[in-house]
């Protein structure tokens, strides 16, 4: 349904919920304070503001007109896709803000073997396009977090990914082609050269790279209503290693080297901390959805069930619990160019000190990549939240080193509290490393944990009590690892009210920044506060 969006500014919410209505439906519109508590919540920020309401709108057209009604209603927009955001990202900055739902626009639009190009609605989540490319042997050269599951193709380019095809391909803009981008006012913003129609996407860089603008935005220059992302043919070809690194550094510089070579389509380390977290989850030879997926994967239904009896009788005990597990994954179009990779990785993990070990999870992270997201929360039902930093191959170890010094100076503040920590580590293309600290700390779960994690996972758990202290300790060990990160020049994914940017920008840059706000969100009604942007006083 549409309808002219001519509204009054400073509308009060039942006149706003009434044009919503028309527009998307009243089905489409939530007041419930439910829904509203939990669209207000991320995985690491507790409810504060609580939104006005909640719209899902169902097309590019409904969004832009949602949009403009809101706007001229007086209200601020808190964008929100599947709400894995641990950055304050989409969370209210205001009681009078609508929280636009955007999994409705889950569409897979255009997909062209001709062209080379996909094209998807925002909501759509990695699995559901990865699900639509496969049949035709096709996929996107990033294509898509661990998180896939649920997370949306347009969340993830507003916050920005890492993981798979990332070693060879970087983040996921970098796999985009064009974008459908919807203003404050409701004006639409179309990238890229885009054929004899102007709705056939197919090359990014016609000019000045507008598409980029808007990648890693946080949702706050604009929201993604839809995305064309380039293709390529399936890898004809794959194979998996693990090695065991007696100390970060050592990790880290062999990991380094693995990206200035280009050889893994994706790396995944771990720490003894979080080792020892993944020995404390059940175990694999309980998952049989996990074997299942390891068989399903190999080509050859007996190298399958082999695969899937190493795992098996290898648990997951294969690792020394002070030892630094590297997974390493190469594909290619030929087994012989697969082969020199892998012979090329475990040269480097030598060199470094690396042993090779079983390649059980390697294996796994390949044929299961979207599991469920129960490592939301610790392995008996801790809170976890993370923070990272996108940092250069040479100053790795270094932050590494800095991060570890500050454990050792608040370790008798974490142990009183009951702290754990721990770091995941991949490669960023032939150039970056991200560092990922995590911590586990006992506080009980929220709402927005409760969407996520499988019911039966959750049941299994122990909910604990509020416990302001811990989180207090969590959230200044948080803020010195961004010092630590920003000494360092690092970049960062999901920057939202967490990460310095628009601070830590020259003045000509933050000028630029401004220009391009005021352009496309001129009274600041998006994501307010977010990247830094001045909070104005909400009508």
């Amino acid at each position: 349904m549409q309808q002219d969006t001519q509204v009054a500014p400073s509308t009060g919410l039942p006149a706003l919920m009434e044009m919503l209505s028309g527009i998307v439906g009243a089905d489409r519109v939530k007041v419930d304070e439910a829904s509203r508590r939990l669209v207000s919540e991320d995985v690491w920020m507790p409810v504060n503001a609580v939104a006005a309401l909640i719209v899902a709108p169902g097309s590019t057209q409904e969004l832009a007109a949602v949009v403009r009604a809101v706007h001229q209603a007086g209200f601020s927009i808190a964008p929100r896709g599947a709400g894995m955001s641990y950055t304050a990202g989409y969370v209210p900055a205001n009681d009078r803000t609508v929280s636009i739902d955007l999994t409705r626009l889950d569409r897979i639009l255009r997909v062209s073997r001709e062209d080379m190009t996909v094209t998807v609605e925002a909501g759509a989540t990695w699995k559901a396009m990865n699900d639509a490319l496969a049949v035709q042997g096709l996929r996107t050269p990033f294509w898509g977090p661990m998180s896939g599951l649920s997370s949306t193709i347009g969340g993830g380019l507003s916050q920005l990914n890492a993981m798979f095809g990332a070693g060879h391909y970087g983040t996921s803009s970098e796999s985009v082609v064009a974008l459908t981008v919807v203003a404050s006012d409701g004006a639409i913003i179309r990238t890229g050269a885009r054929g004899p129609d102007g709705d056939t996407p197919h090359y990014r860089h016609f000019g000045p790279d507008l598409a980029g603008l808007f990648c890693g935005d946080c949702g706050t220059l604009g929201i993604k209503a839809e995305v064309t992302l380039r293709m390529i043919s399936m890898p004809a070809y794959e194979d998996h290693a693990s090695f065991s690194f007696p100390s970060g550094e050592a990790l880290l510089q062999a990991m380094a080297e693995i990206a200035r070579k280009g050889i893994a389509a994706e790396t995944c380390a771990f720490d003894p901390g979080l080792t020892m977290v993944r020995m404390k989850r059940a175990s694999l030879v309980s998952d049989v959805k996990t074997l299942g997926a390891v068989v399903a994967k190999e080509k050859n239904f007996g190298k399958g069930l082999l695969a899937a009896a190493k795992i098996a009788l290898g648990g997951r005990n294969f690792i020394a619990p002070t030892d630094y597990p590297l997974h390493v994954i190469c594909e290619g179009r030929s087994k012989g160019a697969v082969e020199a990779d892998m012979a090329e990785a475990r040269q480097i993990a030598a060199v470094f000190g690396g042993a090779e070990i079983e390649n059980s999870i390697a294996k796994v992270i390949r044929a299961m990549p979207f599991p469920p997201l129960n490592s939301m929360l610790g392995p008996t039902g801790e809170a976890w939240v993370p923070v990272h930093g996108v940092c250069s191959l040479s100053t790795s170890p270094a932050i590494f080193g800095e991060i570890q010094r500050l454990y050792e100076r608040r370790d008798a503040d974490m142990k009183a509290q009951d702290i754990h920590v721990g770091f995941l580590f991949t490669t960023m293309a032939s150039n970056a490393i991200v560092i990922e600290p995590v911590f586990f700390w006992p506080q009980g779960w929220r709402p927005v944990h409760e969407s996520a994690v499988e019911p039966s996972h959750l049941a299994r758990l122990d909910q604990r009590p509020d416990n302001p202290e811990g989180t207090a300790l969590v959230t200044a060990l948080r803020k010195e690892i961004v010092d630590i990160f920003a000494r360092y020049g690092a970049g960062h994914f999901q920057i939202g009210r967490t990460y310095p940017y628009r601070q830590s920008r020259d003045d000509l840059s933050k000028s630029l920044l401004d220009a391009l706000k005021g352009v496309m969100d001129p009274d600041g009604i998006f994501n307010p506060g977010v990247l830094g942007f001045p909070v104005k006083d909400a009508a």
